[in-house]
């Protein structure tokens, strides 16, 4: 049975990109009951007879992005960002699945709260809404979550978000306990001592503007642990928002070593070093901070050689009155779902890298690392798809963004690459032609 609003496709005459079979090429896509029927490459397809044709004029069709860490307001601080407005934005920048973060209130932490946001999610019926649990219970970093139960309501994996989990013990009882039925625990990598209070990355920057800041350093120590106690318990293992070189370093070392170690990039620090926070701007006040030059062009080459498993919008809605503080005091973070794929397009346009390096670490890399059925172009995967120009001149609006908060550090760039259809299980949910 299809879903409520499905579409019988044939999209003809486009440019497929599929990471998943190192395919770029031309070709067509026919979708029926929200799902990948068939797939053709080559031109010149035509359409089976009754299916609604859409030609893509030549233009890029890839599946849908998925972005693994969003953070929305729901429940308990619905006027920064409601399940409603982060699915109208993802749908709008062609993410066609959200992983929410457990930092809401109360926190994500049991299955009944995993069964709440999964299905307020398909009610809505938008994009495909999944949730991460909380590590520790009220991501205290004392007490472990539920984590098994939560696993049965298809969290797609466990972590304490932005908290780091100090207590080594408690951690290595967590990665333990997970391994034990192969889930997924994520965990950013900060030194909690070196990190308390700072806005900025040590060096003459942040000493010039006066700012708290932390040695990058940190990340280093912090995932060193962590890789310790993923060697000694088997678990698999994110490390979410990497972002210093020295960290790549060690990662690169821990997976040459066999472990089973991803990692993820927020596109913030892809686009951005430490020089944008400019004179105290608190739109790039980021956590982690952003870093250096070197750092951020070591990210970059890192998703060119496949170390990046994940690019993430880090989507954090924060209102006007919490960003426009005293750097230090402002909020962190930064709204991203619509600019995500722009944002991610100026790696192709900018820095040379290929389309598909570009779209590998937002559609089959987190599919493959959450197990997810989406993020590739095949017969019976479901109908997960966007169209988009990957030329087309966009300036950022920040105030006409669908998400309820506006903080986008993007606001006035100019980019590449606009969004023309997205489609959902066969549904379309947004439409730009």
């Amino acid at each position: 049975m299809s879903a409520p609003g499905a579409r019988t496709l044939a999209i003809l005459n486009a440019r497929l990109l599929d990471a998943a079979s190192d395919y770029d090429g031309p070709g067509a896509v026919l979708v029926e009951d929200g799902r990948i029927v068939e797939v053709i490459h080559g031109a010149g397809a035509a359409a089976p007879a009754g299916l609604e044709v859409v030609d893509a004029g030549g233009l890029c069709l890839s599946p849908g992005l998925i972005d693994i860490r969003v953070k929305t307001g729901e429940p308990g601080a619905e006027p920064k960002e409601t399940l409603k407005s982060a699915s109208l934005s993802a749908a709008a920048g062609g993410v066609t699945t959200i992983v929410i973060q457990p930092d809401t209130d109360p926190a994500i932490d049991d299955p009944a709260m995993i069964e709440f946001i999964q299905r307020r999610g398909a009610a809505l019926g938008l994009v495909n809404v999944r949730a991460a649990g909380a590590a520790t219970q009220g991501r205290d970093g004392k007490r472990m979550a539920e984590i098994g139960l939560m696993d049965e309501a298809r969290a797609l994996y466990f972590t304490d978000v932005d908290r780091v989990i100090a207590d080594s013990r408690m951690l290595q009882r967590v990665m333990s306990y997970a391994a034990a039925f192969n889930a997924l625990i994520s965990c950013r990598p900060a030194d909690p001592w070196l990190s308390e209070g700072a806005v900025a990355t040590s060096g003459e920057l942040a000493t010039r503007l006066g700012l708290a800041s932390v040695p990058a350093i940190a990340e280093r120590i912090q995932l060193e642990r962590d890789l310790a106690l993923v060697e000694q318990t088997g678990a698999r293992f994110l490390v979410d928002q990497i972002s210093t070189e020295g960290a790549l370093e060690t990662l690169a070392r821990a997976r040459a070593r066999g472990l089973e170690v991803a990692a993820s990039v927020s596109i913030n620090h892809l686009c951005f070093n430490e020089i944008d926070i400019g004179d105290y701007r608190t739109f790039y006040r980021m956590d982690p901070p952003l870093r250096p030059e070197s750092d951020r062009q070591a990210l970059i080459e890192a998703v060119r050689d496949g170390l990046i498993d994940a690019i993430t919008s880090a989507h954090a809605p924060a209102p006007a009155e919490d960003k426009r503080r005293p750097f230090a005091e402002a909020a962190p973070g930064a709204v991203g779902l619509e600019t995500l794929l722009p944002a991610a397009l100026s790696l192709h346009h900018e820095d040379g890298l290929d389309l598909l390096d570009v779209l590998r670490p937002l559609t089959h890399g987190p599919a493959t690392l959450l197990g997810l059925e989406a993020g590739e172009l095949s017969a019976d995967a479901p109908a997960d798809l966007i169209l988009f120009d990957p030329g087309a001149p966009v300036v950022i609006d920040a105030d006409a963004l669908k998400s309820k908060s506006k903080n986008s550090p993007f606001d006035g760039r100019r980019l590449q690459g606009k969004v023309l259809l997205t489609v959902v299980g066969g549904r379309i949910v947004h439409d730009a032609r």
